[in-house]
């Protein structure tokens, strides 16, 4: 078989940079460190409507319990849903899949 070896350059503009795929996950993970998320941000998040989250997130047994760990809960009517923006966005990659099994159900 015949080989060819080629060296090739590629300008990168000024105004971009290159970064390791591992230095970008940790920037984004820094980039939601102490922020939290209402009701509002989270429907913004995954397009979806608070009564859907609710039926296909927040309440199905197999997820309260992982999230009741960084998600508040309101006790009452009139109080607002809190979510750790961070470990919120962890949970939804993790369960993508599971999560759009339960909209399909």
């Amino acid at each position: 078989m015949q080989q060819l070896n080629v060296s090739l350059n590629i300008p990168i503009p000024a105004d971009k940079i290159l970064i390791d795929k591992v230095e970008l996950e940790r920037l984004q993970d820094e980039s939601l460190e102490g922020v939290y998320w209402t009701m509002k941000d989270l429907e913004k998040r995954i397009n979806r409507k608070q009564l859907w989250i609710k039926d296909n997130i927040l309440y199905p047994p197999k997820f309260k319990k992982q999230l009741e760990e960084f998600v508040y809960y309101p006790e009452s009517q009139g109080q607002t849903w809190l979510f750790h923006a961070r470990k919120m966005a962890k949970f939804l990659d993790r369960n993508f899949s599971e999560i759009v099994k339960e909209e399909a159900n």
